[in-house]
């Protein structure tokens, strides 16, 4: 149950894969190198390896436990979290403004992987907190950002995010909790909030919570929402903590996977808030956390598939079973058998294309930060806007398909719980669904990113992906046959992408909500093996002495899994259709 982390894969896809050097030339990030960022993953590969990885097996079979409106974090947890905080790790892609390191956001992502991976149900605590602090810091008064910014950056202090409520889930419309103002600026908070995910614990200091409510005279709907700040203890004039704020948790969910996180539902009884935003508009401020949430649960999926990978490549190199055809010895490794090979090299790289996807969103948010232009500005935030549902879906759904393979892998070993498959595969599973399930990353890729501009910039990365063309001719002579592979691979994902759009743009809401998660899924597959195959040829170009491997693991992605997009168009052509002819009565029975 050791990890290992792929350090040299990510730096690889971070020098080759997204336009790092973009980055890097900025005066935002001058001052950050190569060498720093290698050393950056170094560290978080150590700290992820040595003090988090070791607790991911005592988390999941002791959970936190509940205990006079208390919570106390698995054993190792508080002494970890310490750790974690006075490392910095929470810092590390923070705003400089605010105390943070300021490092760009893609070097967070590669370093986040590794914690998630190690002990996921931990890193829960430090993203959540990281998604509260860009909240706060984007929508907040002055006087709130003075008060809990400064301990939220460094950790010492975490924050939580409060919108779920028994009858309000996915559609938060029907929140009932309520905000009555005091009359001196604050609001009395009441009501029930479930799936609280770190909603208390003994890890922080105090933990911030983030909470949707309604004022008395909201409008009814998501358009009555109002966020408010509630901490766990109130803070003094002199920044010391005071009293316990009127808000406890009163249940811990039993749950399938990530038994180390505590998912709490909490019970707020007149506690005292401050509203950050405008009043009616908390639903838009929170959005400014669940976005970058939305990108971590898709690295989240990574991290947990990569973890299930490793399992399940020691466990292929170790058992020995049976006589691998061609050899003549009676018992080899399992390794040996092709379609273990097959299984172990299709976890890989569909676990590097959807890290690809990952990267490639952090960046372009990065770039749009450090850009001067204002078309540049906007072009980027666009393009982070359009890549998140992509990326939450992808990365989440292909943790959860890699995990499955790790199990199988491990044949019946992968089925009771000794080997720790089992837990990666319960692990995952969360992944899909909090956040914004992946049917709504779906629907919001084709309702909000596609249908409102036009398609416009879904058709400026289809360019993006046609123009690697580019990088696969400059190294063809390197790549030798596989030039011709990459060539055709791109010219048909672009073509299935931009065929695809077209349909979509061109179907009424119930066809295009029908086939909404084909098309998210055909975009990202061929999306996935470009950014492979970009970061193949860059590296090709650059002399990396790892650009060899890189390509044939593009290669494999060209050939195994691009080529799925063409059954997702299939489906995406046929519409509504075959998911609706059949009787809705008859679903139980033929």
């Amino acid at each position: 149950m050791t990890y290992s982390a792929p350090v040299n894969a990510m730096h690889y896809l971070l020098r080759h894969a997204v336009d790092m050097d973009v980055i890097l030339e900025s005066a935002q990030h001058s001052e950050v190198s190569h060498d720093l960022i290698s050393d950056i993953l170094s560290g978080a590969a150590s700290f992820s390896e040595e003090v988090l990885a070791p607790l991911n097996w005592g988390g999941d079979q002791n959970p936190a436990t509940l205990d006079n409106a208390s919570v106390t974090a698995s054993p190792g947890f508080k002494d970890a979290y310490q750790a974690f905080v006075e490392a910095g790790w929470q810092t590390l892609s923070m705003p400089e403004s605010i105390g943070g390191i300021g490092l760009p956001q893609v070097v967070s992502v590669a370093a986040n992987e590794m914690i998630y991976a190690s002990n996921m149900a931990f890193g829960l605590c430090p993203m959540l907190t990281s998604s509260a602090v860009k909240a706060i810091d984007a929508h907040a008064s002055a006087s709130l950002k003075a008060t809990y910014l400064e301990k939220m950056v460094t950790g010492h202090w975490s924050g939580a995010m409060c919108l779920t409520e028994p009858q309000a889930g996915s559609d938060l419309g029907p929140v009932r909790t309520k905000a009555e103002p005091l009359g001196d600026g604050t609001y009395a908070i009441s009501g029930q909030k479930i799936y609280i995910t770190w909603g208390d614990h003994d890890c922080a200091e105090n933990i911030i919570h983030l909470v949707l409510a309604r004022l008395p005279d909201a409008p009814e709907g998501s358009k009555g929402i109002s966020l408010f700040l509630c901490p766990k203890y109130f803070v003094e004039e002199d920044g010391t903590l005071g009293a316990r704020n009127a808000f406890k948790p009163i249940g811990l969910e039993h749950k399938l996977g990530i038994h180390g996180s505590p998912t709490c539902v909490m019970e707020f009884d007149g506690a005292k808030g401050w509203m950050i935003g405008e009043p009616n508009r908390g639903l838009s401020c929170m959005f400014t956390m669940m976005n970058e949430a939305r990108l971590f649960v898709g690295v989240q999926g990574v991290a947990i598939g990569d973890r299930a990978y490793q399992a399940a490549l020691n466990y292929a190199r170790e058992r020995v079973q049976g006589r691998v055809s061609g050899e003549a010895e009676k018992n080899a490794p399992i390794i040996g058998h092709p379609d273990v090979r097959r299984m172990l090299i299709d976890m890989k790289a569909h676990l590097m294309g959807a890290r690809a996807i990952c990267m490639a969103t952090a960046a372009a948010g990065d770039i749009a930060l450090i850009s001067e232009d204002p078309d540049a500005v906007k072009a980027h935030h666009v393009r982070e806007a359009l890549l998140t549902p992509i990326a939450k879906s992808y990365g989440s759904d292909a943790g959860v398909s890699v995990a499955s393979t790790g199990v199988q892998v491990h044949g019946g070993m992968g089925f009771v719980e000794e080997t720790g498959a089992a837990q990666h595969y319960r692990d995952s599973r969360i992944a899909p669904i909090y956040e914004g399930t992946n049917g709504i990353q779906a629907i919001d890729l084709v309702g909000r990113k596609l249908k409102r501009d036009g398609g416009a910039a879904m058709q400026a990365l289809i360019a993006d992906i046609r123009a690697i063309s580019k990088n696969v001719q400059a190294s063809s002579g390197a790549l030798g046959e596989k030039a011709d592979v990459f060539e055709k691979a791109i010219a048909n994902g672009a073509g299935l992408m931009t065929a695809a759009m077209d349909i979509l743009l061109s179907m009424d809401d119930k066809g295009a909500l029908s086939v909404a998660t084909d098309y998210l899924n055909l975009c990202a597959d061929i999306l996935g093996g470009a950014l492979l195959i970009k970061a193949a040829c860059n590296g090709l170009l650059s002399n990396d002495p790892l650009a060899p491997n890189m390509t044939a693991l593009a290669s494999y992605h060209a050939i195994s899994i691009m080529p799925r997009a063409s059954a997702r168009f299939e489906a995406i052509q046929a519409g509504s259709a075959p998911i609706f002819d059949f009787p809705v009565d008859r679903l139980a029975d033929l």
